[in-house]
């Protein structure tokens, strides 16, 4: 697939994605301290920037990061492998580069 033909989702969608993800990653024990290690964030922290398209694109980051978490989200939430990628485009600082 060439970048002409990757289709980004839309940033409502892709927002929706990341904040299940975001759930999906506090609801699994080993994920869940990973995350909050690599983000230096609380609980508190995660509902106060849950809304925040930025740090949701840190969160697909980090999902998109492990293959075997990325899989097993997209098994349990029933979507395609493609879709977290496609939501992290959609988001700030998702954009794939040019290459041509």
């Amino acid at each position: 697939m060439n970048n002409s033909d990757f289709q980004p989702l839309e940033r409502e969608a892709a927002e929706l994605l990341g904040l299940r993800a975001l759930g999906w990653i506090v609801g699994q024990d080993e994920l869940s301290s990973a995350f909050l290690g690599s983000t230096g964030a609380g609980a508190d922290d995660l509902r106060e920037r849950a809304g925040d398209p930025e740090f949701l694109g840190f969160v697909l980051d980090f999902l998109l990061s492990d293959e075997s978490a990325l899989l097993a989200f997209c098994e349990e939430m029933n979507i395609k492998p493609d879709r977290p990628f496609r939501a992290r485009a959609g988001l700030p600082g998702g954009d794939l580069p040019n290459w041509t």
